[in-house]
C-alpha cells in the first residue's frame, strides 16, 4: 500500500492530539490535514492545517481534501446537559456531513471513527448516548468508504500532558492513580491512548477483520496483528 494521507479531526482534544502526535511521528504516513476550530499548537512539514468554525459548511473545502487515503475522526462532544435533538445534530449530523462529503471526494478512504465503549448498535436502548453514537456507526458502515472502523474505547490512559482546556483532565487528575489498577483488573476496560492511536493507523495500512472494534480488540491491531 502506498503511504497514508490522512485527515484528522478533533486534534486539540485528548484523542485527537494522541492520534496527531502518533501520525507525526509514523514512517508510514508523509501528509496530515488538520480540520480544526482552534489551531493544535503543532509545526511539522507533514502537518497542513485548517482552521475552521462552522463542520457543516466542509462541503466548501472539497478542493483541500481530495487525495487523502485515512481520515481519523476523532472530534466528539458530551451529552452531559443535553437533550436527544441536540446530541444528535452535534454527534450524528455532523460526523455524517463529513464523512459523507470525504466519501464522494476519496472513496478509497480508510475511515476511523472514536465512538465508545457501550454504544449501542441495536439504536433501540435507554441510554440516549448510546443510541445516537449507535445510529452513527451504522450509518458510517453505509457509505461507500473502502473501508469503515469504529473505536469503542473505554477509560483512556494519556501519555501526553493533559491540558486545562481539556474536559478529561478536569476528571483526571482526580483519578490518574486509578488506572494502573484497572488495567490489572479490568483489562478490557482500560486501553492506552498510544495504543488506540497506532491501532487506528493500523487499521488504515493492514485492514482488521471487524468494522466495530473493542478494547481487545484495539489492542490486538496496535500490537500489528490484523486478525480478530
Amino acid at each position: 500500500m502506498n503511504k497514508l494521507k490522512v485527515i484528522i479531526t478533533g486534534a486539540t482534544g485528548m484523542v485527537g492530539e494522541g492520534v496527531l502526535y502518533e501520525s507525526l511521528n509514523h514512517p508510514e504516513i508523509e501528509k496530515i490535514l488538520v480540520i480544526t476550530r482552534h489551531s493544535c499548537g503543532y509545526i511539522h512539514p507533514k502537518l497542513t492545517e485548517i482552521i475552521i468554525t462552522d463542520f457543516s459548511g466542509i462541503s466548501a473545502l472539497n478542493n483541500q481534501l481530495s487525495g487523502y487515503n485515512a481520515c481519523y475522526f476523532c472530534l466528539g462532544v458530551t451529552s452531559l446537559g443535553k437533550n436527544e435533538a441536540e446530541y444528535t445534530r452535534l454527534t450524528y449530523t455532523l460526523t455524517m456531513n463529513f464523512a459523507t462529503t470525504l466519501a464522494t471526494l476519496n472513496p478509497e478512504m480508510a475511515f476511523c471513527y472514536v465512538s465508545g465503549a457501550g454504544t449501542d448498535s441495536s439504536e433501540k436502548g435507554r441510554t440516549m448516548w448510546a443510541r445516537v453514537k449507535g445510529k452513527t456507526e451504522n450509518d458510517l458502515i453505509k457509505l461507500p468508504f473502502k473501508k469503515v472502523f469504529n473505536f469503542r474505547p473505554a477509560g483512556i490512559r494519556p501519555f501526553l500532558p493533559l491540558k486545562p482546556s481539556q474536559t478529561f483532565y478536569k476528571t483526571y487528575k482526580y483519578v490518574a492513580w486509578l488506572f494502573p489498577l484497572m488495567e490489572v483488573i479490568y483489562p478490557n476496560f482500560v486501553i492506552n491512548l498510544k495504543d488506540l492511536a497506532n491501532a487506528m493507523i493500523n487499521s488504515s495500512l493492514t485492514g482488521y477483520s471487524k468494522n466495530i472494534l473493542e478494547v481487545k480488540d484495539i489492542k490486538i491491531l496496535a500490537s500489528g496483528s490484523s486478525n480478530g
